[in-house]
């Protein structure tokens, strides 16, 4: 089984910065892509960014700018560093992962359990 970790997430003011970090762990053989999604209350889950096991990234145009994403596949981890937070940034922040468990075998989807951020104005 895979379990992906979010930690990071808090109160900031309008402006200020937050670095999430997801850890993946678990028996596997390989992640591909890995990406940080958002959600507020009664809206659906939307991509922020996304990052491939060569390091190509992909930014929502939300973001762009603004945050960064970056990966250690040493230690199986993605960060998010977000810089001037806005309000509308407001959303618990998700990690997902493809992952292959066995060589060649098919990738399955993770997902960790979310962590707030909530920016002031």
């Amino acid at each position: 089984q895979v379990q992906l970790v979010e930690s990071g997430g808090g109160l900031v003011q309008a402006g200020g910065s937050l670095r999430l970090s997801c850890v993946a762990s678990g028996s596997f053989f390989s992640i591909r892509t890995m990406a940080w999604y958002r959600q507020v209350p009664g809206k659906q889950r939307d991509l922020v960014a996304t990052c491939t096991s060569d390091a190509t990234t992909n930014y929502a145009d939300a973001v762009k700018g603004r945050f960064t994403i970056s990966r250690d596949n040493a230690k199986n981890t993605v960060y998010l560093q977000m810089n001037s937070l806005k309000p509308e940034d407001t959303a618990v922040y998700y990690c997902r992962s493809e992952v292959a468990l066995r060589v060649s075998g098919p990738l399955y989807a993770y997902w960790g359990q979310g962590t707030q951020v909530t920016v002031s104005s």
